[in-house]
């Protein structure tokens, strides 16, 4: 996990400092993108999903690799990934500690897609263990 790692989000009058860990999900809507902390705050800067995964890729380098593109409107943090409903297409984030837990809606293929990546980590690392 990431610890005191922020990312720096600056447009017009507005200054929005982030802690990295503390990001549990962005959602993209149109050319803007909605930010949600697992704390349950959350806000929203003029750029669109695209730019925001280029701003998180260029910003956070090898540490972008726990935000993960799940289909068309969303980037999630994989440390906060609780449950992978394919059958209900729905995905939800937690981290334990709060009361508030995110259901968030996204495609069968995306779900499939994430699980997949899951299973096939926790599969080469039992294999490295074995070895």
């Amino acid at each position: 996990m990431i610890v005191n790692k922020y990312l720096y989000l600056s447009f017009r009058d507005e200054l929005y400092r982030l802690d990295v860990s503390s990001i549990a999900y962005f959602e993209g809507d149109g050319n803007y993108t909605n930010f949600y902390l697992i704390n349950g705050k959350k806000g929203s800067v003029l750029m669109n999903l695209l730019q925001m995964q280029n701003l998180l890729s260029k910003s956070l380098q090898e540490d972008a690799s726990i935000f993960v593109r799940i289909g068309k409107s969303l980037i999630v943090n994989l440390n906060y990934v609780y449950r992978i409903a394919i059958t209900k297409q729905k995905l939800i984030l937690t981290d334990g500690k709060f009361p508030n837990s995110f259901e968030l809606h996204a495609s069968r293929e995306a779900l499939v897609n994430l699980k997949s990546m899951y299973v096939t980590a926790i599969t080469s690392g039992a294999k490295k263990r074995s070895l």
